[in-house]
């Protein structure tokens, strides 16, 4: 199985191994009226260094951009389904770093720097409640209405 990063990789660029072609955002407009968006720096794949990328959080999905101008045009340098994650959580104690979380699917973990606390707690609520309003786990046939039985 590919890595988040590689997977997230490949649907930008079109050339996804699940055999869907074009970009994973289509339909999506990332450049308005975001459910969240900002600064945070993120752990490359296999070169662990850190670098800063504005993100986008929109649909379901995760976007990150190299610039903060965000329009039409704009390509991004990756996309995450949230669908696909499990958890988000703080993560400070696994990176001894001050406002760190985590983004983790069954195989792979991500990691996250946001400038401030409120940041970081702002980021892991918004993406957490995107992954249950998104989560592939339980569909709309699933859900049990207990109140009109």
């Amino acid at each position: 199985m590919a890595s988040l990063w590689r997977s997230a990789l490949n649907r930008v660029i079109g050339t996804d191994t699940s055999g869907s072609t074009g970009p994973e955002y289509d339909g999506v407009e990332f450049w308005t009226e975001p459910e969240r968006s900002g600064w945070l720096t993120k752990q490359g794949e296999y070169i662990k260094t850190w670098r800063r990328r504005w993100f986008v959080l929109k649909k379901g999905k995760l976007f990150w951009f190299k610039e903060s101008t965000v329009n039409r045009s704009s390509k991004p340098r990756g996309v995450i389904p949230v669908s696909s994650c499990l958890t988000v959580k703080g993560a400070e104690d696994v990176l001894n770093r001050q406002f760190a979380f985590e983004l983790s699917t069954r195989s792979d973990t991500m990691y996250f720097i946001a400038d401030s606390e409120k940041e970081k707690e702002d980021w892991i609520n918004s993406i957490g409640r995107s992954i249950v309003q998104h989560s592939r786990s339980v569909t709309d046939r699933e859900i049990v209405d207990y109140d009109n039985k």
